[in-house]
C-alpha cells in the first residue's frame, strides 16, 4: 500500500486531507466516519449508487456540519464527464448537470464526488471565488479545468491556488493504446505505463499539468491511489462502491 496523507478526524469525520485557513475551509474525504453499511461501508456521499437516501442523506449532514454550513448550502454535482463549468449563488432546486462549480457567493459549499477519478478544489481568497471540478479522463481530455479556470477569472480571480486529491494512480488505471494516445495529445504529462507494463493514463498529472499550463502555480497534489487504499471509495477495485469527497467553502467573515 502506498504512502497516503495523514487523517484528521473533525467531530467523527474523517478527512483524508484537511486544509483551513481564516477564510477558507478545504479537504478530501474518505470512507470512515459515517453511516452507510455494506458495500458503501462509511461515509458514501454519492446519491446515486445505490445506498439509501437516508445514510446518505446523514453523511452528508456530518461533512456539511464540519464545513460550519447547513446542508442547504452544500452543493453537490450531477456528473456527467464533461467540461461544462456552472456559477452558483445558491443551492439548485433541481440536479446540476456538469463536472465543474464555481462560486463567489460566502458560505457557500461546493462538493465534487469520486471513486477514481481526480477531484479538484480552487480557490482565490483574496478576490472571494473558489470552485470544485470533477476531472476525470473525458473531463481531462475535453479541459474542464481549464474551463474552470477561466470561468473563475470571469468572476475576478487572479491567484488561484489548487489542491489536487487523491485519485486512482497512472499505474492502476490501464487503458487500450488508442484512448492513452488521446489523453497524451491533450496532455502529455499523462502518459504513463501500469503495473505491468502496458499502457495506462495518470489523469491527476495531466490534471496538474493543465493547471500550471493555465498560470496556477500554488498547487498542492495530495498522495493517494484510491484503487490502492481501502480508506477511499474505487470502482476500479470494487465495482459497486460508494463516492468520496473534495469539498470547499469560504466564510462569510
Amino acid at each position: 500500500m502506498r504512502p497516503v496523507a495523514l487523517r484528521h478526524v473533525y467531530g467523527g469525520v474523517v478527512f483524508f486531507w484537511r486544509s483551513d485557513t481564516s477564510t477558507l475551509r478545504r479537504g478530501f474525504t474518505d470512507r470512515f466516519g459515517g453511516v452507510s453499511e455494506e458495500p458503501y461501508a462509511g461515509l458514501n456521499l454519492g446519491g446515486h449508487v445505490g445506498d439509501t437516501a437516508e445514510a446518505v442523506g446523514e453523511n452528508r449532514i456530518r461533512v456539511a456540519r464540519e464545513l460550519g454550513v447547513g446542508l442547504e448550502r452544500l452543493v453537490f454535482m450531477d456528473q456527467c464527464h464533461g467540461a461544462d463549468v456552472a456559477v452558483v449563488t445558491e443551492k439548485p432546486d433541481g440536479q446540476l448537470v456538469v463536472d465543474g462549480v464555481v462560486t463567489a457567493e460566502p458560505g457557500l459549499a461546493l462538493g465534487v464526488l469520486v471513486a477514481d477519478c481526480t477531484p479538484v478544489l480552487l480557490a482565490d481568497e483574496a478576490a472571494g471565488v473558489i470552485g470544485a471540478v470533477h476531472a476525470g479522463r473525458p473531463g481531462m481530455t475535453k479541459g474542464v479545468v481549464p474551463q474552470a479556470i477561466s470561468v473563475m477569472r470571469d468572476l475576478g480571480a487572479t491567484r488561484i491556488s489548487a489542491a489536487v486529491g487523491p485519485s486512482v494512480c497512472g499505474r492502476c488505471y490501464e487503458v487500450p493504446a488508442q484512448m492513452r494516445d488521446e489523453a497524451a495529445a491533450v496532455a502529455p504529462e499523462s502518459v504513463t505505463v501500469s503495473w505491468t507494463g502496458t499502457p495506462a493514463i495518470d489523469v491527476a498529472a495531466g490534471v496538474v499539468a493543465q493547471l500550471r499550463a493555465h498560470g496556477v502555480d500554488d498547487v498542492e497534489w495530495v498522495p493517494g491511489c484510491a484503487r490502492e487504499d481501502e480508506a477511499l471509495y474505487s470502482y476500479r477495485r470494487d465495482g459497486t462502491t460508494g463516492r468520496f469527497a473534495g469539498v470547499i467553502v469560504r466564510s462569510e467573515s
